[in-house]
């Protein structure tokens, strides 16, 4: 069935998000508002990956169900950069790169959260329907997360 490959997707999607939403965490250290809730979108992401692991079953899949709480070997090295960097300009420009990154991934993971419960529609997979139905909000609000950091940090980094 098909509605495994959706399911493979999905799971890869939303832990390449964790890893990014770390990744960008680290990076921002010095920015606490960024820092903080990257880290509890983060969270969002890591509890559908597990959801999806046991929602994979029933299809064959053996799908990992956890994923790191850092973002690599690297994280203190990020965050220690965060610091150095925090009095320089460059920061906002990369701050909004990466904002624009997690925003295209955001609309990703809420896209296929769509494709899956429409799949479970089809199917009459009443499960696989409450798992999106639960999960999918809180990828719209990590995507209305990022579009609202994007439109109010922009003008001050692009003007400044």
């Amino acid at each position: 069935m098909k509605i495994a490959l959706a399911l493979r997707e999905l799971h890869r999607a939303e832990k390449t998000l964790v890893r990014d939403l770390l990744k960008v965490s680290d990076r921002h250290h010095a920015e606490p508002e960024i820092h903080h809730v990257t880290r509890d979108l983060a969270r969002w992401s890591r509890d559908h990956v597990r959801a999806l692991a046991e929602a994979g079953r029933p299809y064959g899949l053996d799908l990992g169900a956890e994923v790191a709480e850092r973002s690599g070997p690297l994280a203190p090295v990020r965050a220690a950069v965060s610091e150095l960097l925090s009095t320089r300009p460059e920061p906002g420009v990369l701050l909004l790169a990466d904002l624009r990154r997690l925003h295209r991934a955001c609309a990703g993971v809420s896209l296929d959260w769509e494709l899956l419960a429409q799949g479970a529609q089809a199917i009459k997979d009443d499960d696989l329907l409450a798992l999106a139905s639960r999960c999918h909000p809180h990828a719209l609000r990590q995507l209305k997360w990022t579009d609202a950091m994007l439109k109010q940090l922009s003008p001050q980094v692009l003007a400044g």
